[in-house]
């Protein structure tokens, strides 16, 4: 089997302290010029606001016009569709009243997530067919534990998402414990959906463990939470603080490398949004693993600290410019467990 590409990017690209932190040029300070720009130095984004409330399609329409063919977004499911606490007032005006619940926050039924799915998928459209969604992420909460319950869930997740690309990051750790980890590995498997690994701190009780499972050959993904230890207490400046050093990312690539072995795709996405954490962290991880354009490349424009730019689709296909907007535990080295 041919290695699979490797996409890397970062998980927003209209973070606050990212357009406050200098990493855009002067002058880029619209939408359009932002994303623009960002896809001239990355062909992955995540989009983290379809979290909080359902996209529209002319979002979308617009992220496909400001971004050249082959990039990708991977775009978060809406909370809902998760289990996590929603407000009622994230939803559209006439679900509000069937999802109306205790506590001000809204409670699904059957029914009420089939009708919420067809809003959000039916907002993707326009990326699905112009080619440029990488997945639906589907990021469950530290409650959702492995059990005959969370199985069913699953199960009436992927019937629900039928025919769309979906990938799974669980938050509860005994999902991926030595004595359950199989028994997951098969489950994701059989309904095709992409495992997510992760790299956070590994001292606390939540932690997940720094496993690199492939359950689809379609598509791999690892999310980079960055090693700071405030992960399940600070705010989200506190919990995402980190800067990620080449050594520590140096010790990841030899699994992303496997995991490229084994899927068409693999998405190497950074979530220590703080400042230009991200960007600067994925802008050294294209380096590492050498697909960032052969001009930075060549200039050592991409040292270690992560100063200057980098498109970690290696440049190849010159896909044009575009704007951007948009402790973990210490990487495997080799040694995570592989599926």
């Amino acid at each position: 089997m041919t290695m699979g590409d490797i996409l890397v990017g970062a998980c927003s690209w209209t973070d606050k302290a990212l357009l406050s932190s200098g990493w855009y040029p002067e002058g880029h300070r619209d939408a359009e010029a932002r994303l623009r720009y960002y896809t001239t130095k990355f062909p992955l984004v995540e989009v983290d606001a379809t979290y909080y409330a359902l996209p529209s399609t002319r979002n979308s329409d617009l992220w496909v016009e400001r971004s050249p063919a082959g990039f990708r977004f991977d775009v978060k499911a809406f909370s809902l569709l998760t289990g996590h606490p929603t407000r009622p007032g994230a939803l559209p005006a006439d679900l509000r009243q069937a999802a109306a619940g205790r506590h001000g926050r809204a409670e699904a039924d059957p029914g009420l997530l089939d009708e919420v799915w067809l809003r959000f998928s039916g907002a993707l459209e326009p990326l699905r067919r112009a080619e440029r969604l990488g997945t639906v992420l589907f990021q469950f909460p530290p409650w959702l534990a492995p059990d005959t319950a969370a199985t069913s869930m699953l199960r009436r997740c992927r019937e629900r998402t039928e025919g769309w690309p979906v990938a799974v990051e669980f938050r509860h750790p005994d999902w991926w414990r030595p004595d359950r980890s199989a028994s997951t590995f098969d489950l994701l498997s059989e309904l095709e959906l992409s495992a997510v690994a992760v790299d956070m701190v590994q001292s606390l009780p939540t932690s997940i463990p720094p496993v690199t499972p492939v359950t689809s050959d379609r598509l791999a993904v690892v999310r980079f939470h960055g090693h700071n230890r405030a992960w399940g207490t600070g705010t989200k400046e506190e919990r995402f603080r980190h800067r990620y050093t080449s050594e520590e990312l140096s010790s990841w690539t030899p699994a992303v490398r496997v995991m490229a072995d084994r899927a068409r795709e693999v998405h190497v996405l950074f979530n220590n949004c703080c400042g230009d954490a991200a960007v600067r962290s994925a802008e050294t991880m294209s380096r590492l693993l050498g697909t960032q354009p052969d001009a930075d490349r060549a200039d050592g424009r991409n040292d270690a600290d992560g100063r200057g730019g980098t498109n970690s689709r290696g440049g190849t296909d010159g896909r044009g410019d575009a704007d951007g907007r948009g402790d973990a535990a210490d990487g495997p080295g080799g040694t995570a467990p592989l599926f």
